[in-house]
């Protein structure tokens, strides 16, 4: 097969207080003509940093490529002057970032932003590239491009500016598309659009891409083959089923173990201990030996070579070594270890039935904002559900459905509209003396989505956690105080010597775990959690996961779960509503709605689930929801949340609930 691009023993180092720190330590692979490499890791492992230097597009200084060759059409790009490189960049290799709103410039049109790649690589004239330009915005699968030309990105949903930013990378046909982490920040019905729209461009313009992600469903859904990057190095690589079904490192084992199984129920992830080294002093030998159980002697003291398991799948692990000893397969050891859990754990793993104490009830809640003099943004539009004490209650959705407006509204960020919203039978919207209101603050407690920017990042980490304590009157002595920060960071995982340091200083994953200890220092009896675990790795997800079940167990805390990632909502939650444009459409219990979803838009939101499974996800076919083809069938009819059986509530006409409950009624 035609080689497009190779990289040979790339080194890229930064500059830094600390010293040089090694990003990139000797990473080697190819990319054969029209196809997709997907480069998997934790955050730190050296992926983004590896495909900016493709484009060396590394900030310089601090950032320098020290060693190594990119070869890409018989040229070195490592040793091009920028010049030459300008004229590589975009027309033969092109790049879609992370975030498309820092891509797009707010000020400029985005025709004219498409526009300006074009006129640059292509040499035509502005109106060949106004018509070129209509072409791609309609080939991205943008409605109406000739209106959408003149508009600006803010006025683009997340989804859509994606789409806007896929435009501009393959404006010119290139030959290379290197795609870093771009569905990370959507939801899965657009995650699953995405995906599809860049496997048929890769059709139609025979393109090459590097998929950069952590996410190992997408991996199983678009790549032909996965290189699997750890503390700056390619630990394993090799076809997609070879990796996923064959996995020979104990690393690829770990990512794999910690991604949950919608088809089984476990009461615990498997996570990997410890966290990555620090790269401005790596470590002598295997650098995920400190973190690997089955670390053997050899891996403290000698980096492993890269073994051969067959013509297209090598691991560089000691593991592999005619001498070690054998170990089982990562599904083995993943079912092995759960099952050992199961057992030991089975006396207090409780399942909740939502039956018992109500702890909240939300009546016809309603949340409108004005957007200006003539337009009113219903963000909540008469939701109604109750939580039950001790269970978690997961509200999913798309972006801009009404989740995170929910949970603000009921700790009381913003007042409601309309409706009600008890709390152990008080309204929290009615009025209150100093005390009662310094009551319920105390017992509702919020995790927030961001843990960077809800960390006052001028305060130690004893000062954020006790914090509340100090408003509550809870701290006592200083000496009480401190005891009571260490036993919190004890709980969620975190040291005594963490106390001192400030928010900068720690992991994403860290920094989540100290807003949980934060939330839990006034021992709140309701914690509302809104995408806690959305901007964290696979491996650091699992960690917090189990670590909000098992704070539940030992406290008897209640949750309200806001996220979209399904996959995870199921795992964590007793039942679960689902949401669209600020109505609840379906609720049930979390195992009956994952196997019998009734509303349309519940089935495409499961349908658009990616799986880490390759041939799952090859023969998986999605469902589309079509609102307009729903309301036509719906007519004048009475629409309302039904209860079609026993805990499973659907938004549906009387026509549609008799339906419903012959089809459950037929349900094996």
């Amino acid at each position: 097969m035609e080689r497009v691009l190779e990289v040979k023993d790339l080194h890229v180092s930064f500059n830094t207080y600390a010293g040089e720190v090694k990003a990139v330590r000797g990473v080697s692979f190819h990319l054969n003509k029209g196809e997709t490499l997907a480069i998997v890791g934790e955050s730190g492992s050296g992926k983004s940093v590896t495909s900016k230097s493709l484009l060396r597009l590394i900030p310089h200084p601090p950032g320098k490529i020290t060693k190594g060759e990119i070869l890409f059409e018989g040229k070195d790009l490592a040793a091009l002057s920028e010049k030459q490189m300008q004229s590589i960049r975009g027309a033969d290799i092109s790049m879609i970032f992370q975030d498309p709103m820092t891509s797009l410039n707010p000020t400029m049109t985005i025709g004219k932003q498409i526009m300006e790649s074009v006129i640059k690589h292509q040499k035509g004239t502005k109106q060949e590239a106004k018509e070129r330009t209509l072409e791609l915005l309609e080939l991205v699968g943008i409605h109406h491009p000739e209106k959408r030309f003149d508009q600006y990105p803010h006025q683009f949903s997340g989804g859509m500016r994606q789409r806007v930013v896929i435009a501009m990378a393959i404006s010119c046909n290139p030959k290379v598309l290197i795609a870093d982490e771009p569905t990370t920040a959507l939801d899965v019905t657009i995650q699953a659009q995405i995906l599809e729209l860049l496997k048929s461009l890769q059709k139609q313009l025979g393109m090459a891409i590097i998929f950069i992600t952590h996410d190992l469903g997408v991996v199983a859904n678009i790549a032909d083959r996965v290189a699997v990057m750890y503390a700056g190095k390619i630990i394993e690589v090799g076809k997609a089923h070879e990796v996923f079904y064959e996995p020979q490192h104990p690393y690829t084992w770990g990512l794999l173990g910690a991604m949950p199984d919608i088809h089984r129920q476990e009461e615990e992830l498997v996570t990997i201990p410890g966290a990555p080294p620090h790269l401005a002093a790596p470590p002598a030998g295997d650098a995920f030996a400190a973190r690997n159980p089955n670390a053997m002697e050899i891996d403290f003291l000698l980096e492993p070579p890269m073994f051969k398991v067959s013509d297209t799948h090598y691991a560089a692990t000691w593991l592999l070594h005619e001498k070690a000893r054998k170990m089982r397969g990562a599904q083995q050891r993943k079912q092995t270890a759960a099952n050992s859990r199961k057992a030991k754990e089975n006396e207090t793993v409780i399942k909740k039935s939502g039956k018992g104490q109500k702890l909240l009830e939300v009546k016809g809640l309603k949340q409108y904002f004005k957007s200006d003099k003539h337009h009113v943004i219903k963000a909540i539009d008469g939701l109604s559900f109750d939580i039950y004490k001790g269970e978690t209650f997961g509200l999913v959705g798309e972006s801009g459905c009404g989740k995170s407006t929910t949970g603000r509204t009921l700790i009381g960020l913003y007042e409601g509209t309309a409706g009600e919203v008890l709390y152990k039978n008080e309204s929290v919207f009615k009025k209150k003396s100093g005390a009662e209101t310094q009551q319920l603050n105390r017992s509702i407690q919020m995790i927030f989505q961001d843990p960077y920017s809800s960390l006052n990042p001028r305060l130690t980490v004893a000062d954020i956690i006790a914090e509340g304590m100090d408003i509550h009157g809870l701290a006592g002595s200083r000496q009480q105080r401190m005891n009571r920060v260490y036993e919190l960071l004890e709980t969620v995982g975190l040291h005594r010597d963490h106390a001192n340091r400030y928010p900068h200083e720690f992991s994403g994953g860290q920094r989540q775990r100290i807003g949980i200890a934060r939330a839990l220092a006034v021992d709140p009896e309701f914690i509302i959690a809104d995408e806690p675990i959305s901007a964290l790795d696979v491996s650091i997800q699992a960690q917090v996961i189990n670590l909000l079940k098992k704070l539940q167990r030992e406290k008897g805390l209640t949750y309200l779960f806001i996220a979209h990632d399904l996959a995870m909502v199921k795992y964590i939650s007793d039942r679960i509503g689902v949401m669209y444009k600020g109505k609840i459409v379906e609720l049930a219990e979390s195992n009956e709605l994952y196997c019998r979803p009734l509303h349309p838009y519940t089935q495409s939101l499961l349908s658009a689930i990616p799986m880490p499974d390759p041939r799952l996800e090859q023969s998986h076919q999605r469902m589309k929801f079509d609102e307009q083809k729903l309301l036509s069938e719906r007519k004048q009819e009475e629409v309302r949340l039904r209860e079609v059986k026993d805990g499973h509530w659907v938004e549906c006409t009387e026509r549609e609930f008799r339906e419903y409950q012959s089809k459950l009624s037929g349900a094996v």
